[in-house]
């Protein structure tokens, strides 16, 4: 996924890192007033700070919040462990393609699941991730050395590739992150990576990625094409109904959802706590005086009024069509991963989804924020799933 400010690198690599750096976190008045209907139990929000490592934080503070909904146990797992398995994997795959694949920081839904079958999992006081003078994540050092590493690696300046290059990755690795333990002490027992992760009781087969873009058949795996989904993950194609279906029953049971989305439109307002599509006016909405001063503005000017709300607005209408003209045209992209954990509604009874995120929580709802339903549908990439979250005349279409 991409950072939000800028337009250009994508955020679960550079963007989610730019949003963070760029966002005004300082409490604000809003005349918004949201009354939470649906509020499922979470673990504290955390703080990515200046890494570009949204959609692990994501993953990560879902999976504890399945381990709430099925234990009751409230724990803190590393984020960095998972990074770090990511960034060898990339790597991996990087030199096999020749360096035409992606070796960022971003990742997708898919990820931490990923990590987590593969090599287990560590608690967060076992594996911090901060072995290099910093107390909070910063990561543009680390993700510039590695870059470079790679790329002359990649370049073959020995006319073929060295034995040497994965143990030169751990060693930055190492230094920057810190060297992986193969077994620890936790709470008086001993575990390795796996035998914590088995010890968690989630399957991570039980989890299923959901996108909706009509350019691929319905009801159908494939491959979402950004640059983040550097494992070529298949997400199962739902219509947009359907897919806000399964969001609308799975927090009905208790299930929160895993969240990938566009955050650099102007409607996503991080300081006041919400994100609308607002619908912008238009000549026909205006009287004499408005308009004469509305089309002396320049588009930019206009563009600006239009985002330019405190309180609920009307907003634009969202179809399968509108939404696929989106993707196709680039105005989506894949930004930033959250975590749905409720639903809400406004003074005027306009339908929210309460969203946690992981820009610490100097914010004016403490790192939580209200996305409207026509954002959600308009601007949503991806979700991570539990399977019995999706209503079962759904998951009779689902091809297997």
């Amino acid at each position: 996924m991409k950072k939000y400010i800028s337009a250009v690198a994508l955020c679960m690599g550079v963007l989610c890192l730019n949003a963070q750096e760029s966002a005004d976190t300082a409490l604000v008045d809003t005349a918004f007033v949201f009354t939470d209907v649906i509020s499922i139990p979470t673990t504290s929000v955390k703080d990515q700070n200046k890494s570009g490592t949204c959609w692990c934080f994501a993953g990560t503070s879902y999976f504890e919040d399945e381990i709430l909904r099925k234990k009751g146990d409230s724990l803190d797992i590393s984020e960095m462990y998972t990074v770090r398995k990511c960034y060898e994997d990339k790597a991996e795959k990087y030199l096999r393609m020749y360096g035409a694949t992606n070796c960022s920081p971003g990742g997708s839904v898919v990820d931490v699941p990923y990590v987590w079958k593969r090599y287990g999992a560590v608690p967060e006081e076992v594996y911090g991730g901060l072995h290099y003078g910093e107390d909070k994540h910063v990561h543009g050092e680390l993700d510039a050395v590695i870059s470079a590493y790679m790329k002359a690696v990649v370049s073959k300046p020995n006319k073929r590739v060295s034995t040497a290059w994965r143990e030169g990755l751990k060693g930055i690795l190492d230094a920057y992150l810190g060297p992986v333990p193969e077994s620890f002490e936790y709470k008086g027992k001993t575990y390795t990576p796996k035998t914590y992760a088995e010890s968690l009781g989630l399957d991570m087969d039980d989890y299923v990625a959901l996108t909706s873009f009509s350019h691929h058949p319905f009801y159908e795996p494939f491959a979402v094409e950004v640059a983040d989904n550097w494992l070529w993950a298949q997400y199962m194609n739902l219509p947009l109904d359907e897919f806000k279906a399964v969001v609308d029953n799975s927090l009905a049971n208790g299930y929160s959802l895993v969240w990938a989305a566009d955050v650099s439109e102007g409607g996503f307002k991080w300081k006041d706590g919400v994100a609308l599509m607002p619908k912008g006016k238009s000549e026909a909405d205006m009287d004499g005086t408005e308009l004469s001063r509305w089309v002396k503005l320049s588009d930019s000017e206009r563009a600006n009024d239009k985002y330019d709300f405190k309180a609920p607005v009307e907003e634009i209408e969202v179809t399968q069509e509108s939404r696929q003209e989106m993707f196709d045209r680039q105005e989506t992209t894949d930004d930033h991963g959250m975590v749905i954990v409720g639903t809400a509604v406004d003074q005027k009874g306009n339908k929210y989804y309460k969203v946690k995120n992981s820009w610490d929580t100097n914010q004016v709802y403490g790192g939580y924020f209200y996305v409207s339903e026509p954002y959600f549908l308009a601007k949503t990439m991806s979700l991570l799933v539990h399977k019995d979250a999706i209503p079962s005349s759904i998951a009779k279409k689902i091809k297997k």
